[in-house]
């Protein structure tokens, strides 16, 4: 995209207080910060990742994930020190013309992400770019703000306006800085001059400050990081001609309901009906494993005119090679859907794999795609769209 030499830095000081040696805690199997190593490994336009430490054992976990390691001062990495001070001291010892300042506290920020800012940045001929997301809504619960001593600030609350009427404006979320080398030194600043911003959406601004937040993000960081990856998922579902599915976690929630006779019965969605359909008339195959011995689920699947029902099956692996030759097929051309441990096998073989939010977590470490729907609640519906949106386009 440029010729300018693009580099980025990870300042990730050894000393936090409030998460104790924060930038290399886990989340979800890995340090917080090889995220943002990758991400900015993966981007086409830069050339170097840096961390910037004081902490040996994050050092070599920078190296681990394959970043370059720039020591910094104790004076730098104090609580009182500013990330000014490291990201000076980085271009006083570094060559390169434009800097891609990066947070690891902010972990959803994508390969995707940083090569768009840059493009903003140097597409607009700006001065330095940041990150943000739309300043109310979601869990920001809009925009009408209060100081500690219950004085309403940007709104008089006896003549309430509506969300809507608020000036639109846009929150840092600490994720992406751009700049020059030349203004950072001149101004001492991550910004200076004509900024330009590049929009994030709300479902990735998450930044980790303290505990509360990491393990907020612990409990939701597979569902919005692989949702947002979604698009990266295209050459895995292009070739799919099969999609088999688990039924209990999968089309219904899990429950068991009972009537005071205590005879069984199950709930499930007709709008995920539907999307059967809409498979069998884009001459997608379909498929059913479940353990569960049910007349009530195999009855179901009948109707739904599925084309291999497999009751009563523990085996589901075993199954699954079975349907594999039965219609001549790799792995590449099955999808597989499933929530619970007995589905890991076929999970890890389909070429692509897919469950809800409600599903075990090891079935959530080895899938590509896992829905903010559970299951029953529209979820089988959900990845039958998906499917068949991307083949046809």
């Amino acid at each position: 995209m440029n010729k300018k030499r693009i580099v980025a830095i990870i300042p990730a000081r050894g000393g936090s207080k409030g998460i104790p040696h924060k930038n290399i805690i886990d989340l979800a199997g890995r340090p917080l910060i090889s995220y943002n190593i990758e991400a900015a490994k993966n981007s086409y336009n830069i050339i170097d990742v840096y961390v910037s430490t004081d902490d040996k054992e994050i050092a070599a976990v920078a190296v681990k994930y394959g970043a370059k390691v720039i020591e910094r001062p104790l004076e730098l990495a104090t609580d009182k020190a500013k990330s000014e001070e490291a990201l000076l001291h980085f271009a006083e010892n570094v060559d390169f013309d434009i800097l891609v300042f990066l947070q690891c506290t902010s972990p959803l920020t994508s390969t995707e992400d940083i090569d768009n800012a840059i493009k903003v940045y140097l597409d607009g001929n700006y001065d330095s770019a940041l990150s943000v997301t739309l300043d109310h809504g979601g869990f920001l619960c809009g925009s009408f703000l209060w100081d500690k001593d219950g004085n309403s600030i940007n709104y008089d609350y006896n003549n309430r306006p509506m969300r809507q009427d608020f000036k639109m404006a846009y929150r840092e979320n600490g994720a992406i800085y751009i700049t020059s080398k030349e203004n950072l030194l001149k101004y001492k600043n991550r910004l200076s001059g004509r900024v330009g911003l590049y929009i994030m959406p709300s479902l990735k601004s998450y930044e980790i400050d303290d505990m509360n937040d990491l393990n907020f993000l612990r409990e939701i960081f597979y569902i919005v990081k692989k949702r947002s990856d979604i698009s990266t998922l295209k050459e895995k579902i292009k070739p799919i001609k099969m999609i088999i599915f688990d039924v209990d976690g999968v089309f219904t929630d899990g429950s068991v309901y009972l009537d005071k006779m205590g005879k069984e019965s199950l709930k499930f969605s007709r709008v995920d009906g539907k999307g059967i359909e809409i498979l069998r008339k884009k001459n997608i195959k379909t498929a059913v494993i479940t353990a569960e011995n049910s007349e009530i689920v195999k009855s179901r699947m009948e109707k739904l005119k599925i084309d291999d029902i497999f009751i009563g099956e523990s085996d589901k692996i075993k199954i699954y090679e079975s349907l594999k030759g039965k219609y001549f097929l790799r792995d590449e051309n099955i999808c597989f859907v499933g929530d619970d441990i007995q589905d890991l096998e076929p999970i890890k073989a389909a070429g692509l794999s897919v469950c809800p939010a409600n599903a075990q977590q090891e079935i959530k470490n080895n899938c590509d795609y896992i829905s903010i729907l559970t299951g029953g609640q529209n979820f089988v519906r959900e990845i039958c769209n998906i499917i068949i949106e991307i083949k046809i386009n």
